[in-house]
């Protein structure tokens, strides 16, 4: 395998399925390119099953690597037994049927077994566990815990390279070099960030706020407005509002904090049960107290301090 130092970035020519007079462009393709034999080489195709944690695990791969890093150094049954016969992971997510998204290669450095207590421990494990990440994957008490190191081989392909998925049915690993991974495409722009929906239609679940991708914090850090937050245990709605020290995202990230932002009714939720929302945007200019006089208004029309948790 070539050092780390040389690695390539060289755009294939062309980007598309195959080369002048016919022949595949495969992953082979790209692991020669950076002197990887296929042959050392086991190629993930994460697709969790639990529904939040497998949304939001394409935008870990793109901007939270640490929390991408954590999800799949805990492994074990073939998976683990795979990555020990082996010196490098190529890893995808797949975002549909039969296709898979390129998430980086990795370097197989070190593996150990790990008791449930002593993955729960690990940094950056309690939001992967919030999400619905299992802490022993082989289905025992133990798992396999690998050390992976990210390889410097075509990194701006992360999240713009799609491969077609040879396997069918529910195999998510296999030796590169006993199947073939046709390209199928190279974006422009990478498929791990979902563009952000209009304000009018954004809904959060407490335990997104700290998980939001980079472009949807920018976004909300200059927006300032009123906010509304229901809790579906209780069934009763919140009204705040936020205007300066990073806006709404900034009041957000406090609730994501400490669940309930100082709340005096809202200490009485699990924050698991909040769901976070915007009533109205408000001019970035407007005075704090013309965003105050709107919320008051949102709480008179909502009833939320009659028949919710608003107490003033």
């Amino acid at each position: 395998m070539a050092s780390p130092t040389e690695a390539s970035t060289t755009l294939l020519d062309p980007p598309a399925a195959s080369r002048p007079g016919g022949a595949l462009l495969t992953l082979d393709t790209l692991l020669e390119k950076a002197g990887i034999s296929a042959k050392s080489v086991v190629v993930f195709r994460h697709r969790p099953p639990e529904a939040r944690l497998g949304q939001l695990l394409p935008s870990f791969a793109a901007e939270r690597p640490e929390l991408f890093a954590a999800y799949q150094s805990v492994q074990g049954g073939q998976a683990a037994a795979m990555l020990r016969g082996a010196t490098v992971l190529a890893s995808f997510i797949g975002q549909e049927g039969g296709r898979a998204t390129f998430a980086g290669l990795f370097a197989i450095e070190a593996s150990r077994t790990a008791s449930a207590a002593e993955i729960r421990a690990m940094e950056h494990m309690p939001e992967l566990i919030a999400l619905g990440m299992p802490l022993a994957p082989a289905g025992g008490p133990l798992a396999i815990l690998f050390t992976l190191t990210p390889l410097p081989f075509f990194t701006d392909w992360i999240g713009r390279l799609v491969i077609d998925w040879p396997a069918r049915g529910i195999n998510w690993k296999l030796r590169a070099d006993r199947s073939v991974f046709p390209i199928r495409a190279i974006y422009d722009e990478s498929r791990f960030i979902d563009a952000m929906p209009k304000w009018s239609e954004l809904t959060l679940a407490w335990g997104e706020l700290a998980l939001l991708p980079q472009t949807w914090r920018a976004n909300l850090a200059q927006w300032r407005g009123v906010y509304f937050i229901f809790d579906t245990d209780r069934k009763l709605g919140y009204v705040g509002s936020a205007a300066g020290g990073e806006n709404i995202l900034g009041r957000w990230r406090d609730y994501a904090a400490s669940g309930h932002g100082g709340n005096v009714r809202l200490r009485e939720s699990r924050p698991e049960s909040l769901r976070f929302s915007i009533l109205e945007l408000t001019a970035p200019s407007l005075p704090i107290e013309e965003v105050i006089k709107a919320e008051n208004a949102w709480k008179h029309r909502l009833h939320t301090r009659e028949l919710g948790l608003n107490i003033n």
